[in-house]
């Protein structure tokens, strides 16, 4: 993953990780992708982000999932 495609700013989105140089959040992508959207689907919404984008999304989720510990639930 670029590291540098995902920024963090606290004067930016409540210092949600976002797309460098946007204000759309990881969520955001994560969001659509879950409700069906294909990458190109979510390329079309947001025409400023590159497929290096979206995949950078995902793989910082995957990052920040594998890192932390998961409860089960009772």
């Amino acid at each position: 993953m670029e590291d540098s495609l995902i920024t963090i700013d606290p004067d930016i989105c409540s210092g949600k990780p976002c797309i460098h140089g946007t204000r759309i959040t990881v969520t955001n992508i994560l969001s659509m992708m879950a409700g069906g959207y294909s990458v190109d689907r979510v390329l079309e919404s947001y025409p400023e982000l590159t497929k290096a984008d979206v995949s950078a999304a995902l793989e910082y989720a995957s990052k920040i999932i594998d890192r932390d510990k998961i409860n089960a639930q009772p």
